[in-house]
């Protein structure tokens, strides 16, 4: 009776489950908030053309956001003792809060008390991506947000430092699999990142901290190059572009620097180690798919952002994305 009783628990919790994701719906606010994504949009597109580089950090906030406690838009809250999500190491160099307050401050305006943080930034991320000359998609909505933010749980963001079995376990941790791994790690294709990220790679491969304990599985011309730009490990300040030459377009080129073994992170180049993530870099390096990698990229966007939502009567609508309502 006790093992079918558990297996009873486990069901209802797998449809409760299934039910909070059936809740995200794509005209969640047609009648609530018919406007939202028109004034998201023009908040991005303003943003934008002034600031084209912000579209990476927006994206990359998204991924962060979903990756702990689901898409909830925890990561946007702050902490008086600094303690938030925002606090930890892997989140220090996200960017673009107070653009984001600035969006949902529009979008309050439009539409008191309707729609939630994490809905905002689940927008912003598809229109940085849109804006980016990449795929457009319809964002199911109707998340509610989170208050709770704690910086120790950013233990499971994927690591730049990540070989492939760990990312595929962090992946599955938020019900991604091998093809959303090597699908959504192409947002490199957009972006910029701190030398402090992979400079290990360039100088401290194996601990030895010397000029030739080098990563071997990094193309030699690039690491040159990266040398060039990143002086030592104590580089904390230098930006590296990790689609160099196209950082600001989404487009199919962050294939191709990886299947030339030119992918920044160890966590890039850990995708040619395994047989289903190398056949897919490998295909889409020719640059002849680029249709059938835009429709992969919004189907991974579109379940990435179902990571344990929370839906109807749980969490609230923040009236500000940095603190909680009460």
């Amino acid at each position: 009776m006790a093992s079918r009783g558990v297996m009873v628990a486990l069901l209802l919790a797998a449809v409760a489950a299934s039910c909070a994701h059936a809740q995200l719906q794509e005209k969640f606010y047609s009648a609530t908030c018919p406007s939202v994504e028109e004034v998201v949009r023009k908040e991005m597109v303003r943003a934008l053309s002034l600031a084209p580089s912000l579209a990476a950090p927006l994206l990359r906030m998204h991924f962060h956001d979903c990756f702990v406690r689901g898409c909830d838009g925890s990561v946007l809250l702050d902490s008086a003792n600094k303690t938030a999500e925002k606090d930890a190491k892997p989140n220090l160099t996200l960017r673009g809060f107070d653009f984001v307050e600035r969006v949902k401050a529009a979008v309050e305006k439009a539409c008191p008390d309707t729609v939630s943080c994490a809905d905002v930034l689940a927008l912003i991320a598809r229109d940085a991506v849109w804006l980016s000359k990449g795929p457009f998609w319809e964002v199911p909505l109707g998340r509610r947000d989170g208050s709770v933010s704690m910086s120790n749980d950013t233990k499971v963001l994927p690591p730049p430092t990540a070989n492939i079995t760990k990312l595929t376990q962090m992946f599955a941790a938020v019900n991604l699999d091998i093809k959303d791994l090597v699908v959504l790690s192409a947002a490199h294709t957009i972006g910029t990142s701190h030398c402090f990220s992979f400079s290990d790679r360039l100088y401290n491969f194996t601990g030895m901290d010397n000029a030739s304990d080098i990563d071997p599985t990094l193309e030699p011309f690039y690491m040159e190059k990266l040398k060039s730009k990143c002086a030592s490990l104590d580089d904390n300040t230098t930006l590296v572009e990790m689609d160099p030459g196209s950082f600001k377009t989404f487009d199919l080129d962050y294939f191709k620097l990886v299947s030339k073994r030119r992918g920044l992170f160890h966590s890039d180049g850990a995708l040619l180690t395994n047989e289903f993530t190398r056949a897919y870099i490998l295909r889409h390096a020719t640059g002849g798919f680029k249709e059938e990698f835009f429709a992969d990229f919004a189907a991974s966007m579109v379940k990435m952002g179902n990571a344990d939502v929370l839906t109807g009567s749980q969490g609230e609508i923040r009236k500000k994305c940095s603190v909680v309502n009460h």
